[in-house]
């Protein structure tokens, strides 16, 4: 048997020259969030926030905290200059000339001698700036309040005006990546860093472009010059032990090098098809998975009959979106192999449903123990468990659960595998619906 290997590409040269490959990171890339998933704040300084700090929101919080900062400078410094004015206007210098002459004050206060009257007067001169300090500054407060709240909005809108271009760029890598190489961001505007950045994308999506058409292209001869001759040595070998003349030994010759060809030819089959599944599906329809799985099951039945494995299935309606051949290949390998790896007198068993987002697909199967630490190689191209034989050619090339991944992946799906308390495994893939 054959779960993902580590993001990165196998250690060595690359194809295209003998430049190094930069070292493996030690650790690995943190899964892209769903939208629908919620927020959880990291590292920095705007860990606080309930949301998703985003650029835009970034720059709205530094315009409006500047805005805000200066406005209350200039608040504190105008309060000051106007407290400063206020002490430095002068009262009027009232004087009492003669007896039994008294000053009524507007609080009802009657004054009769020159000291209560200067001090009087000092209390009105103190308690009027005061008012008047408070009153401008209730003013002060209010207007700033308003502007800020104008300048976050303006800054929301100028951040937004800046940062289009960024997200052109985000939606058309987006687009790239769930349709084909060919969109291009192609960003007009003043020759700005955004603008390189644009330029620095459309470069890489055409060399991208260019090698996944290279890619396709060797697929398809590597498919042509590699599956002609060993159509032509089947043939001949086939033709060879029909040849009733021919001695004993020659037929048992014969019957291996027919064998050790099936052998090969199954070893092209899978690498091609691997090569195609890699990547993303650009064409996705609605596919019923119970109807994958039945046809999946009636090629099966015939080679568990031959090793007494029993089938079982519960095909529940399951509409996923995807390419239907290659997940009635994703079910056919996961059978295969469930059946393979089994012992005589033990069971498959394969079950469909609708689970939220999409569809399920698990297949159980009786059959040796598997440690847990092997679950981390057995998706691994030419991986088997410990204790297989390697040898046999009945049980595969090693590529069935490696094309499984393969497939998966390109659905955008998942896989997990978990070894039964009786022995055997239970895997468990999950497709999104259409």
């Amino acid at each position: 048997m054959t779960t993902p290997p580590p993001a990165g590409g196998p250690s060595g040269a690359p194809a295209g020259g003998p430049r190094a490959v930069p070292p493996r990171p030690v650790h690995p890339p943190r899964p892209a969030r769903q939208q629908h998933e919620t927020y959880v704040p990291g590292d920095g300084l705007l860990t606080w926030l309930p949301f998703r700090p985003t650029i835009r929101m970034r720059l709205t919080l530094l315009y409006g905290g500047m805005f805000l900062m200066a406005g209350v400078v200039l608040l504190l410094v105008m309060y000051f200059f106007v407290q400063q004015s206020l002490q430095q206007v002068g009262q009027p210098h009232l004087v009492l000339k003669g007896q039994g002459i008294s000053v009524l004050t507007p609080d009802n206060l009657t004054i009769t001698n020159q000291s209560a009257l200067d001090q009087w007067l000092n209390d009105n001169k103190s308690i009027q700036a005061a008012a008047a300090l408070n009153d401008l500054l209730r003013k002060l407060l209010t207007v700033l309040v308003c502007l800020a709240v104008i300048a976050f909005a303006a800054g929301y809108a100028m951040a937004g005006r800046v940062l289009r271009p960024l997200g052109r760029i985000t939606r058309t890598a987006r687009d790239v990546a769930s349709s084909d190489l060919h969109r291009r961001i192609e960003l007009d505007g003043p020759d700005d860093e955004l603008k390189e950045l644009a330029d620095t994308f459309d470069d890489m999506l055409d060399r991208l472009d260019r090698s996944f058409d290279s890619q396709r292209r060797f697929v398809a001869n590597a498919s042509h010059e590699l599956r002609t001759p060993l159509a032509i040595n089947r043939t001949l070998l086939e033709v060879q032990l029909s040849d009733p003349a021919s001695s004993p030994d020659l037929q048992q010759l014969g019957r291996t090098l027919l064998a050790t060809n099936e052998r090969s030819e199954q070893l092209v089959e899978g690498l091609l098809l691997l090569a195609r599944s890699e990547n993303e599906l650009t064409d996705r329809r609605p596919v019923e998975l119970s109807e994958v799985a039945t046809r999946a099951l009636e090629q099966t039945r015939a080679e568990a009959d031959k090793r007494e494995v029993e089938l079982r299935s519960k095909l529940d309606p399951a509409v996923v979106g995807g390419n239907g051949v290659l997940l009635e290949r994703l079910a056919l390998n996961l059978l295969q192999n469930a059946v393979r790896y089994n012992t005589p007198g033990g069971w498959v068993e394969l079950a469909t449903g609708q689970v939220p987002g999409g569809g399920e697909l698990v297949v159980s199967n009786t059959g040796p123990m598997v440690p847990g630490y092997e679950l981390e190689h057995i998706f691994e191209p030419f991986r088997r468990i410990k204790g297989a034989d390697r040898t046999r050619s009945d049980k595969g090339v090693g590529l069935g659960l490696s094309i499984v991944r393969s497939v998966v992946r390109a659905h955008g799906g998942t896989i997990e595998a978990t070894p039964r308390a009786g022995g055997g495994l239970t895997m468990r893939v999950r497709i999104p619906a259409p």
